[in-house]
Parts: structure tokens; sequence; C-alpha cells
């Protein structure tokens, strides 16, 4: 490979809404490196490679290409040779975490926008995701001819609708820096308070405070003229990819600045804005000197109306006496025969790729906006390590960081790349398998060498007096003579096994060094903790060793073998099969040689933390062999699947099942496709797709009398085998303001739990442990990985605050509940299901208290919070274990449909022990019966005391985004009111007759959704679906008609069915488990046989 000046590398990505032209712009690029024909852009799709993305028309992987560009310097007249370095991303929610994987690897980003759809909702996610990540985004105005030819718009309303876009786009960029700037803000004060009574506190002789208080610095403010989109900037470029053409005001500055006698610079500001041409002066004025005279705007006379005229002479309303000026004012180089072709979008084409070249357009715009890697990690890299950073950059703390800031690829530097995805590739497609053509040199060596051996053999015949027997083709009839010719084929089993194996590449990206074909790297796992040290026992599963078995360059669809790669590339690896199972940081001391000493591997070792994932699975599908025996395979393709796409999950029940989790409908097909025909190559059955649901229970104005009476409602009183354990446990819903705290914070309960746990094993206090870099980013990949196993389907929430405020701020919201809630937090046991959910356990009993708090802020484990002494006290605290067992259970699987329970409270209020019984029990070894029998005492009673009150069930819902025009409106409200979906919001794009529907609908109503909306509008409006949340079903699935009025309304069988028992025994159906359920229905009506 060649070795380009890094100076003149750029990595960029595309970025976008679905169908808003990533793609086609990448054909655009690919054309004008003479990858594929320039008839062909925009129809070939070259970068889809996969079959179903072809016939979808709609990518579903992000591709990843490197094109070589010669750019001819204003300065100088010698050429510079550019690389750059481009990934195509999927623009549909469901693969959204393919732009996570692809932004975390790059330093810009093409953000495109269709002209007339405007901002939607992954325009939203992917500018957020480019924020977050540092990226330099250049923002493309697709579709521009849609202006022209649909909404059939004049330039002065084509120019308004322009300006409101850019502003729309602003708008969003701002909400992202005002949400840092108050993050900020709350930040430094807490910061300055602190300060102030760590002073106050040392002072406290010191009889002035007010010299603490001007000592303190004031507040930095950012600038924020950086972050926004302006014309005259240079990042915003107009573009009508299908046509292959594109520019930005500095093309049309240049153009004219001559003819006008302008500056450039000052015709570039004046191109974009409130500034009109007066042509008695030949000056730019502004709107307060219009004096009334009905000037256009500069931008609408010198740019609009100019590709107008093409438009119109050229498609609109066809005249070859018009292009022909058209083409010749231009100075344009096309044939005769193409001015009179009738194929007028080819026509069009011509002109604008000479006049207005798309690809010359982004690159010039990616070489002036987006910088050179080294420039470009000196602000990325500290935010990687230091996920917290305010300042854009910081100074490097060690030589492993200068090289990384610094891009550095000499060889001193330490090499550090980061793997962001691994894809798999079918064997036969990897570069050393494929068959190379011969070339006519190796074709002449070759007959050289077979006349030499017929030579050679006719002479030793000769010589041993036997006679030469000719074949008909002339060759010599000879055993034991080794004549040099082609490799004799592998057998067709082999070559077949070879073409059928799927390999499994490294998605990567070199930040220092050089890496080379067989160097020895390191990886490391994102749960790696770098504070304990390679050879820690916690991080022994963290880390191993690997071999680079292969690199390569990616060409779209085809790999290109190469012998190393330089920092600042992107590039494919092989070898770390088994090493790296989504995402890891690659590492190895200078030069790529192995290092064994644990001092000296902790000066390269690095953790660059893992990919945050945006969507959360939420779409579960059972699966299972067509055949019994190829269990095995469906295994291993599972295995092969859950590393090769980074947004599926799979893992296996309880019961048995294979399971795989997916982020949607379109993303769950595509998974079983690949199963089916890559990975595991067996047919598959699988199940109805299987939604998650939550139990709960409200306080309802008319319910059922109290399961113990004299008795709050909630209150089950339970006792364990032979009555040795009594116990009174009280379910009370939660306040929603503190359900809400909770949720929204459950990473950190995870977190600080963790953290605690971590602590009593290794016998430190959180504060021993010193920061070091990539901590932070290590914890958040921790908290994302354990996400991930946790298959229930929860939304990913930004916690609201900081782990040391969480006990704080939940004090002051039970405070403010008041009642038995304001001492809420002292008493908080422990939180559930799994220890972090939104159901809280309480020990609301007077003689002892387990506090949670407590034992978080002492770093002890389960069980060690309470003081304990002598064996019989030691008994009854594992008893407490085991009540927080049953809690456990109890709410991990509710009494509905065995479904998560969210949203109530357990007051522990009195726990009896008879300890006579008790030490009979031990000695009698009968110590398993009764742990048994107080954990499933306790699930059953925390199960009952749930349905004391009014139970429902919350259903998973999909936020939905329709775009579609008035005229199917209609249709579109059908469809989701018969799917019991509801219309949030409807808006209307300004200038345009579409609409933008917002809608919240059932995940349980939601299969078959997009193809049926489809049908129904015959294909004008297609919707985005992305998970939201749980929401009450507020209906009780227990409920039958008893008052005289539902007698009367529905019957005595209530004719209108109960939507919320219909899920519950939907689910409890297809878990096997017993659904209370009429055989025989309507008996009484009459019926007639036909004979």
């Amino acid at each position: 490979m060649e070795s380009p000046d890094p100076q003149n590398v750029r990595i960029l990505t595309t970025l976008g809404h679905v169908d808003h032209g990533k793609t086609t712009l990448m054909d655009a690029l690919l054309a004008a490196n003479n990858i594929i024909s320039s008839r062909m852009a925009g129809k070939m799709r070259y970068l889809d490679s996969r079959e179903d993305e072809q016939e979808r028309g709609i990518t579903m992987e992000s591709s990843a290409v490197s094109l070589k560009f010669h750019v001819r310097d204003r300065d100088a007249a010698s050429n510079r040779t550019y690389i750059v370095n481009m990934i195509d991303t999927p623009g549909h929610v469901d693969f959204s975490t393919e732009v996570s994987t692809a932004s975390r690897l790059c330093d810009g980003a093409l953000v495109l926008v269709d002209v007339v759809e405007g901002v939607c909702t992954q325009t939203t996610a992917v500018l957020r995701q480019a924020w977050l990540d540092r990226l330099r985004p250049i923002l493309v105005i697709n579709k521009f001819d849609r202006l022209i030819t649909e909404l059939k718009l004049s330039p002065s309303e084509a120019h308004h609708h322009l300006t409101r876009l850019v502003e729309d786009v602003n708008a969003v960029m701002g909400s992202f820096f005002a949400a840092d700037r108050m993050e900020d803000d709350l930040r430094w004060h807490e910061e300055r308070k602190r300060r102030l009574q760590e002073k106050k506190d040392a002072l406290a002789g010191e009889t002035d405070a007010a010299v603490v208080e001007g000592e303190d610095p004031d507040y930095e403010e950012l600038e924020d003229e950086d972050i926004y989109f302006a014309p005259e900037k240079g990042n915003v470029v107009f573009a009508s990819a299908i046509d292959g053409w594109g520019f930005r005001v500095s093309k049309f500055a240049q153009l004219y600045a001559a003819k006008l006698g302008f500056s450039e610079a000052g015709l570039r500001r004046a191109l974009w804005g409130d500034y009109y041409f007066d042509p008695k002066t030949k000056k730019a004025i502004g709107s307060k000197h219009l004096a009334g005279r009905p000037l256009k705007p500069i931008f609408v006379k010198f740019v609009l109306e100019n590709i107008w005229a093409v438009y119109d002479a050229v498609v609109l309303n066809p005249d070859s006496e018009k292009v022909a000026k058209i083409v010749s004012a231009l100075n344009l180089k096309i044939l005769p025969r193409d001015l009179r072709s009738k194929d007028t979008r080819h026509l069009l084409s011509l002109i604008f790729s000479q006049w207005l070249p798309l690809s010359s357009c982004v690159i010039q715009a990616a070489i002036d906006i987006v910088p050179a890697p080294h420039a470009a990690q000196t602000t990325r890299i500290p935010k990687m390590l230091y996920p917290d950073l305010r300042e854009a950059t910081i100074a490097a703390k060690n030589k492993l960081e200068e090289d990384l800031y610094a891009a550095r690829d000499d060889p001193d530097a330490f090499v550090t790349a980061y793997v962001s995805k691994m894809f798999a590739v079918a064997g036969i497609d990897l570069p050393e398998n494929k068959k190379k053509p011969m070339t006519a040199e190796e074709m002449r060596a070759r007959a050289r060498e077979a006349r030499e051996a017929r030579l050679q053999q006719s002479e030793q015949q000769e010589t041993n007096g036997t006679p030469t027997n000719d074949m008909p083709n002339g060759l010599p009839a000879s055993e034991g003579v080794d004549i040099p010719t082609s490799p004799a084929p592998a057998t067709p089993a082999v070559e077949e096994a070879k073409s059928d194996a799927e390999v499994l590449l490294g998605f990567a990206r070199l930040y220092s060094g050089s890496l080379k074909v067989g160097a020895t790297v390191q990886c490391v796992l994102p749960k790696y903790n770098a504070a304990l040290g390679p050879t820690h026992p916690a991080n022994a599963r963290y880390i191993s060793s690997a071999t680079v078995e292969g690199l390569y360059v990616m060409m779209g669809r085809e790999l290109v073998a190469v012998d190393f790669v330089r920092a600042g590339n992107i590039f494919a690896i092989r070898g770390l099969e088994g090493k790296v199972l989504r995402s890891g940081t690659l590492c190895a001391a200078s030069g790529g040689a192995p290092e064994v000493d644990e001092g000296k591997m902790r000066e390269y070792l690095i953790n660059l933390g893992s990919v945050s994932r945006s969507t959360p699975p939420i779409v579960r599908v059972a699966l299972e062999p067509v055949m019994p025996a190829d269990i095995q395979k469906l295994v291993h393709g599972l295995k092969l699947l859950s590393q090769a796409d980074p947004c599926v999950e799979t893992f296996q029940q309880q019961t048995g099942e294979h399971v795989i989790l997916t982020a949607g409908e379109l993303h769950l097909e595509r998974c079983l496709k690949d199963l089916r025909e890559r990975f595991a190559k067996v047919e598959i059955q699988a199940s109805k797709p299987i939604v998650p649901f939550r139990e709960t229970a409200v306080k309802a104005a008319d319910m059922e009398p109290t399961k113990t009476a004299n008795a709050p409602r909630g209150t089950i009183r339970g006792t364990s085998a032979q009555n040795i354990v009594t116990f009174t446990i009280r379910a009370v819903p939660l306040p929603k303001p503190i359900l809400d705290f909770v949720l929204d914070n459950l990473s950190i309960i995870k977190k600080m739990d963790r953290k605690a746990e971590s602590n009593a094993h290794n016998g430190t206090q959180s504060g021993d442990r010193a920061p070091q870099h990539g901590d932070q980013s290590t914890a958040d990949a921790e908290m994302e990985l354990d996400v991930e196993f946790d298959v229930q389907g929860e939304v990913a929430r930004k916690p609201t605050v900081r782990p040391e405020q969480f006990w704080d701020a939940l004090k002051e919201l039970c405070t403010k509940a008041g009642g038995e809630w304001a001492s809420l937090s002292d008493q908080v046991w422990a939180f559930g299901p799994q220890r972090a959910g939104g159901c809280v356990l309480v020990d609301a009993r007077q003689d002892r208290r387990r506090s949670l708090k407590l034992r978080l802020e002492r770093g002890q484990s389960r069980g060690e919070d309470v003081d304990v002494s002598g064996d019989a006290d030691k008994r009854i605290a594992d008893l407490d274990n085991h009540i927080e067992t049953g809690f456990q259970l109890a709410t991990f699987q509710g009494p509905l449909c065995a479904e998560p329970v969210e949203g109530l409270v357990y007051f522990v209020e009195s726990v009896e022990i008879d300890r006579e019984a008790l030490e009979h029990e031990i000695e009698q070894n009968r110590m398993a019966q009764l742990v048994g029998s107080v954990i499933s005492g306790v699930r059953d009673a925390c199960r009952n005391g749930l349905l004391d009150w009014s139970p429902r069930l919350l259903l998973a819902m999909y936020s939905c985004d329709i775009q579609c025009s008035t005229d199917v409106l209609g249709k579109v409200y059908g469809v989701v009111a018969k799917r019991r979906g509801r219309i949030v919001a409807e808006e209307m794009k300004e200038g345009t007759s579409f609409f933008t529907v917002t809608a919240l609908l059932p995940v349980a109503e939601s299969f078959g959704f997009a193809d049926d909306i489809r049908k129904r509008t015959s294909g004008a409006a297609s919707p985005q679906l992305i998970f939201s949340g749980y929401e009450l079903l507020d209906q009780d699935p227990f409920w039958v008609p008893k008052t005289e009025e539902e007698l009367e309304d529905l019957g005595e069988k209530a004719d209108r069915s109960n939507i919320a028992k219909g899920y519950m025994d939907g689910v409890r159906d297809r878990k096997g488990m017993f659904v209370d359920r009429k055989i025989v229905e309507f008996a009484e009506k009459q019926r007639t046989l036909k004979r």
C-alpha cells in the first residue's frame, strides 16, 4: 500500500436519515475514482453489497472505502495527493449501532439532509452522535433537484426554504451546546462550592472570608460560533447526488469575483444572507438600502437562477437552442450526439458534472473542514480517555498519550488501534483465497518450464533406450517425471469448505504507531480495569494476546491485502476471532514486539472503552432448527452472528430455548437471513416475536376487599415451614416522581453496587483507587455490557445525578412526597429486580434496619451491613438475605404473567423467628428446607401484595415518525388507529405539502406495521420506529362487568374483549402457564346445522 503523507489523510463518514442519499453520494465519489462508471452512479449503489440491501434499496451494514484524489493547490502549481477514507452508514433506526461504530473511528462527517423532508428523527440522532464523538460535520443539503422538478418553487421561494432549513439544523446544534453549557455550569458551581468550603475549613481562624471568595477564578464561557453551519464558512454543500452535482458558495464567489470586481472573501460572505446586488453601483447592499426597489438577493440572482435555467432548458421545457447557448457560455465540452440525446437526465448529468462536479466539491470541503488525523486526535482522544472533559484538549501525561494525541507513526511510537466492531466475510472473498489471473510474463515462464521438462524427459528416455510414446496432445506420457504445471486443484469438498467458512475481521482504526502482519498485539476488552494492571486476576478475562494474521484495506465489497498500516488509517484486521467479541483496543510496544514485563506493559496498555449503543434490542424471537440434529450448527451460527452484528444479543433461556434479540423487525429479518444462508446454514424455525411487558399496581376507585383483614391494603402475612419464621410484608405503589428518578438512575445504582462488591472482594476502599486514564470509559463500558446481558428490554436513560449525589437527591424527593415516604432513603434495603430496578425493598422493622445506603458507603458486600455477634445472630442475618432473594424473585417474575414488576415498594414490617425451632432444624440438618420455604414464602407474599391493589400491565411502546403527503394522511391515521396507537403530534413542513406525524404504537401491535402502511399508502409513507419505554395500560386484566350499567352495556359475557387480559393470556400461554380461558363461549346462542 502506498504510504501517503499523514497531512493528506482524511477520515469521514456519511450520516443522515434513511433515503436521504448517502449511498448515492458515495457512488458519485467512487465514479470520480474510476471504480464505477459515471453513468451507473446513483443506480449501482456499489457499497450496498448485500442482496437484501439491493432489493430493499436501503443500507444495512456500514462499508468502508479508501479513495485517492489529486487536488491542485491554490498557491502552488503542483497537485497534492489526498487519501480519503470514507465509511457509508445506514440511516434506518434499526441499524443505528452501525452509525455509532463508524463515527467512533472518524474525524469528520458528511451530514446529509433531504431538502424537502428537512430535519428528521435520525438526522437529530446522527447530529448528536457527531457532537458526542467530536466530529467535524459538513452539512450536505441533498436532493436539490426536488425543489425544481417536484415542488416547482421559484428561485426566491427556494432561497427562503433553504434559509429555514439551515436554521433548523443549527437549532439542533444549538440545543446540544445549550445542554452541555447547562451541565458545565452546574458542575462548575458544585466544584466552586466544594473549593470554597475547603478553603474556609483551612482558614477557620481567619475572619475575612471575602479573600477566599476573591481568589476563586471566574467561569470561562465557551464560544458557540464554531458549531453552527454557515455556507460562507464552507461547511455547507448544496447538492443533487442523483444528478451528480454540488457546490459551495465559494465556487460561485470564485467565478464572479473577477467579473464583478469584488474580493473573493467579501463576495463569499455576501452570497449567503440578506444582501442584494445593485446593478447601478455594482455593489452589494443590505436590505436597509433597498429603498423599495425590487432587487433579488445575490444568492438568487447569481446562483439559483442559473441552476433553474439549466433545469428548465434540459428537463422541464426541453430546448436544444438554449442548451447549446448554456454549454457555450459555460465553456463545456459536450459531444453533439449527447446534446441531441433524448435522455434528458444523462444530458443534465453531463452539463453539471463539468460545471459543478459533486466529487470535487465534497472532497475540497473535506480537505478544508475536516482536520488531518494528527490534528483531530488532539481533541478526540482526550474525550475518549476522559469523558467528563470540558476543555477542547489537555496536555499529555505520558508517552502513550503523546503518541495518541499526535498520531505518531515512527518506530518508537506505541501501537494503539481501536476495533469498533467485528464483521464476517466469506473465506473465498479474502484476497489470499482468490484465484489470481496470470500475467503474460508468468504464462511465458510456465510455457518455458514445460518445454524444458519435455526436453529433459526425452533425453532421459533416449539414455535408457526407451522409445517415446507421444500422447495425442503431443506431451510425452511418462510416470515419475515432475512436470511443473499449475497446482492441482483441491478436492471439491475442501474447496467448498474453504468457500463456505465465514471469517471474522475487525473493523479498526490505527491511532498511533505502525502495525505489520505477524505482529503480536494485546487485545484489551472494554471491561479491563487499567488501575489493577494486566496481571491482576480481575483483568485476566479482559486481556489476551493475538497475532495479526492479515491486514486489509477495505474497498467496499472488496478487500486489498497490505503488509503494514500506518497511524491515521481505517483498515480490517484478521486474527482476532475469539479474542475480541464486539469492540476492543489493540495495544503493542514500539515496533510490535511482544512484551512480558508488567511494568513495561502498563506503559502502552490503554482502554479506549466501548461503543455506546443508542438503540437497545427489544424484539425477541426463539429459534430452533427444523432438524433437531442441527442444533450444534445453530449454536455455532448464533455465536458467529453475535460477534458479527454489533446490535444483536443471543442467549439461552432457562427453558433451553435459544433466543435472539434484535433492534426491530427489519433487523430481525436480516439476522434470520444471515443465520440461514451464512452462519448456521440450516433451516431455522422462528417463534412469534416475544414482546416484553412490565407488571405494576395502582390505586383504583373500586377494588376488592383487602386480603388481610384489619390491615392496610397490600399487607400480607406469611410463614415458613413449621411456622419457624413469620413475617409481614406490605406492598404500596411507588410515587411517580420517586419511580422516575430511580428508573433514570439505574446505571448509577448498578455502578455503586458493583463498586462496593469489588471493594469488598479486593479488600480495598473506594477512596484507595488512583484515577487512571480510561477509568471512566471503562466504568461506562462495564455498565453498557451489563445492560447488554440484562435481556429485559430496558430503554437507555441518561442519569440525572452523579453517584455521590444519588442518596441526597432521593432523600429530597422522599421528603417532598411526605408521609411514610419521608424516611424512605435511609430505610432502602434493596432495589429489584436484578438488584437495580423499579421496585424497592424497605426495612421498616423497629428493632433493626438493613440500609443499602450505609452498605454502599462502607463498601461492604451483601450481608455485611449488620453487626452480628454469635452463631444465632449470624443465622438470622442469613435469613434476611433469603428474604431479599424472595423479593428479587417476586419482582423478576410478577404474578400476572411472570414479567418483571415495576413501581412498587415492599415494606418488611416484621420478621419473627422461633429460635428454639431454628436450633432444632439446624441440629436435624434441615436448614435447606427452611431456607427454601422462606424464599418461596416471601415471593408469594410480594406477589399477593401486588394483587391486593388493582394490577396493571405496562406496554412496551414505539415512538413512530411518519412523513407523508396530505393525500395519504387519512390512511396513515387509519393504520395507526387499527393497531391501537395514538397520534401525538402532527406538523406540516413549511413550503411543502408534507406532514410529519408522530405516534405512539405498542410494540406488540407493531409487527407488519411498516409493510401495512406502505401498502395502504402505495409506498408514499414509510415509518421509523424507535423504542421509547413503557406506558401504563389503564385496564385491569381481571375486570368483569358487575354493576347494572356495565351488565346492560356489555352483557354477562362482556362482549367487548378485555385488551389487558388478552395480552396477559398471550404471554401466559407462550410460557406454558395456566390460562383461565373458557372453552365454550356464547353457548346460549342458537346454531343451525346444515345437512
